[in-house]
């Protein structure tokens, strides 16, 4: 009984010290680099551009194509340099890969664009619910949904965007969530 407590005492102080100092547990992010220390990432940048000047090479200097061509490049660059001081972490394949594993310092590649892309589906949400809302009260509720009166559909897309304070009063006053008895069932 005694060796038990031992070898828990133990396997306890070793999880321990994994806990007291993250670093030493983990060395990386799943074998990822950050992008501007990956020579991979490096050789991505040098491949897309010596295929651009490949192509800027068969037009003369200051043609239209040419000025396309060098306005690409220059792109391409900025590109992968913002990529690099940006802190994003490439694989081995030289691409930046998202870190989703809630770390706050990796926020801005999944959190944030996340929280957006539901703001946005909500705002989009909201305005067609008030759209079919509004619909119902037309003297032809079928062929307002079916035709859209388009300054109406506007009105509601303009006043869109404050949807989570217009549906945390809704939700407030009753008239977002109506009561089970009201809720068709398919009769089985």
């Amino acid at each position: 009984m005694e060796i038990f407590f031992v070898k828990n005492w133990v396997s306890m102080l070793l999880v321990c010290s994994f806990l007291a100092f993250p670093s030493l547990a983990k060395a990386d992010v799943a074998g990822l680099t950050p992008c501007g220390e990956s020579k991979e990432f490096a050789r991505r940048l040098d491949g897309s551009v010596k295929k651009l000047q490949t192509r800027l090479s068969k037009y003369e200097a200051g043609t239209p194509p040419a000025l396309a061509l060098q306005k690409q490049i220059d792109k391409t660059k900025n590109r992968f340099d913002r990529y690099g001081k940006a802190g994003l972490l490439c694989g081995t394949d030289g691409l930046p890969h998202l870190i989703t594993d809630g770390r706050w310092t990796h926020s801005g590649e999944f959190v944030i664009p996340g929280l957006l892309f539901l703001y946005v589906a909500g705002w989009i949400g909201w305005v067609g619910r008030s759209y079919v809302l509004f619909a119902r009260t037309a003297d032809k509720p079928t062929e307002k949904e079916i035709i859209i009166d388009v300054p109406v559909a506007l009105s509601f897309v303009s006043t869109g965007f404050i949807w989570p304070f217009s549906a945390f009063k809704e939700f407030t006053s009753g008239n977002l969530i109506v009561p089970a008895d009201e809720i068709t069932v398919s009769p089985r």
